[in-house]
């Protein structure tokens, strides 16, 4: 699915690279969990942030569903991301001005798709996820945890082949990151959507079925882990 060659990411400072990332080398597969892990400046959002084309790379290739990314025209490759890739963030990233529905209904504006559908994928996903009675509400009027989840509704209302999640309980309480956690997994072992988060925690790490050490803008270590059973 996913295809990194040699990815490197620096910044020109007095004349002289400052690198974030340093040939990176990563296949991730269809349905996988994988947890980025690594100390605060090992690169980890920077890669997170070039896999969800939202940065390019200074050097190396990126391939997504056997597409070449950054040989792509800049339109085709947001359609590329709106189509198949869903973003959270971990401060939410809601739109104030809009309410709980129309916060989600905003990826499938994007999408054109007619009224009535949006409607019924819209009511399906507030069913699903029991927040009906926060529709109407703005996200000032939310907890945490209710933003937070309102952030993955969003984001995975346009039924997202890949799913990208940095720091997405860094601003929760335990209860409500094992929730987000547990959903997390709900999701990539019943829907088989592939998933790839950043954190610091190795609590939330464990939930994924692998996990990748970063220090210093390099691939560290890599390991398997067994998953975490709901």
């Amino acid at each position: 699915m996913i295809e990194l060659k040699h990815i490197s990411k620096w910044y020109q400072v007095t004349g002289r690279p400052v690198f974030i990332l340093k040939d990176i080398n990563l296949t991730v597969n269809e349905g996988e969990f994988v947890s980025i892990m690594g100390p605060s400046g090992s690169g980890k959002s920077t890669l997170l942030n070039i896999i969800g084309m939202l940065e390019a790379p200074s050097e190396g290739s990126y391939t997504f569903l056997e597409q070449s990314v950054f040989d792509m025209k800049e339109k085709h490759r947001s359609e590329l991301f709106k189509r198949s890739i869903g973003f959270i963030f971990q401060a939410y990233h809601l739109i104030d001005e809009l309410t709980v529905y129309e916060n989600i209904e905003t990826p499938l504006l994007y999408q054109n798709i007619k009224q009535a559908e949006r409607k019924a994928m819209v009511g399906d996903m507030l069913d699903r996820f029991h927040i009906v009675g926060k529709k109407d509400l703005f996200p000032s009027q939310l907890s945490g945890g209710q933003q937070q989840l309102v952030g993955i509704v969003r984001a995975l209302i346009a039924k997202p082949k890949l799913l990208l999640a940095d720091e997405p309980t860094g601003n929760l309480n335990s209860k409500q990151g094992e929730e987000i956690m547990d959903l997390f997994q709900q999701i990539n072992n019943e829907e088989r959507v592939t998933i790839i988060q950043v954190t610091h925690s190795e609590k939330n790490a464990a939930f994924g079925s692998r996990v990748i050490n970063l220090l210093d803008g390099r691939i560290e270590s890599q390991s398997q882990k067994p998953l975490k059973q709901a």
